[in-house]
């Protein structure tokens, strides 16, 4: 009668949490998994590996996982979830219109790649990268065979997990409204970040326009990485001249190469 009990309870749970997904404007698998492959054929820097990609809706509950290899074993398998952890932490630490509060009177939209310095010892944001874990028995449920298909067992669950390196962008519908975020895993850092930047051009989610805020400086490209790191004379990590710098990388790109936001 408990294990029944139990297994009801858990069906219930599980059922629960896919019901109160809003998937409704984001891309489905099929819509992720071609803007992704499109995203990595377009994109010359890094390693030229292949990828994965997870997207999340406001809520953080994963609503596509995709990969652009021939398996699942043609990209590095523990990236699967950190494209999740990227998208959870681009839309957990992304703002819309709504909340606009003084100020500029913009919302704030902060890539993954905006973190990487904040987080260090010193850094203003430092510990941010501790504060929601990741759910591991919906991170590595199985069974595997279905990682990074249209029934991929993140889908519908809370993932959580916070990522502080380049690769994950919130998404904007075209009333500048967040819906969601977009992870991307699989190469360097930075290719990453080229790569979820096209992804997210080619899913026409990327309407941030004049009315989005963000920390580089780029009305055109406002969460775009940002790379104004030098060496810290004292040694270890090195100094961000605007405090949300990243690390260049093997064969960095040129962030002034990527699609401007759309209006």
């Amino acid at each position: 009668m408990y294990r029944r009990f139990l297994f009801l309870a858990t069906a219930y749970t599980l059922f629960a949490v896919s019901c109160f997904a809003d998937c409704s404007s984001l891309p489905n698998f099929a819509q992720l998994k071609a803007a992704l492959a499109q995203a990595t054929d377009d994109e010359g820097s890094g390693l030229n590996m292949n990828m994965w990609a997870t997207v999340v809706d406001r809520d953080g509950i994963v609503c596509a996982v995709a990969f652009t290899g021939s398996n699942r074993g043609a990209q590095w398998p523990g990236s699967r979830v950190i494209s999740a952890q990227k998208a959870n932490t681009a839309n957990s630490f992304s703002l819309d219109k709504s909340a606009e509060s003084g100020g500029n009177g913009k919302a704030l939209a902060l890539s993954t790649a905006n973190l990487y310095s904040a987080v260090q010892p010193g850094g203003s944001l430092f510990g941010l990268q501790e504060s929601n874990p990741v759910d591991t028995s919906a991170a590595y449920q199985g069974p595997s065979t279905s990682f990074g298909m249209a029934n991929d067992p993140l889908v519908g669950k809370k993932i959580g997990g916070i990522n502080v390196f380049g690769g994950g962008l919130a998404l904007y519908d075209n009333g500048h409204k967040i819906v969601g975020a977009v992870g991307v895993s699989g190469d360097t850092s930075c290719a990453d970040h080229f790569i979820a930047w096209r992804t997210r051009n080619n899913l026409g989610l990327d309407h941030l326009g004049n009315l989005i805020a963000g920390v580089s400086g780029d009305t055109d490209c406002p969460d775009n990485i940002v790379f104004d790191i030098t060496a810290n004379p004292s040694g270890g990590t090195g100094n961000s001249a605007g405090g949300f710098g990243h690390p260049t990388c093997i064969k960095t790109g040129d962030p002034s190469t990527l699609p401007a936001v759309r209006n």
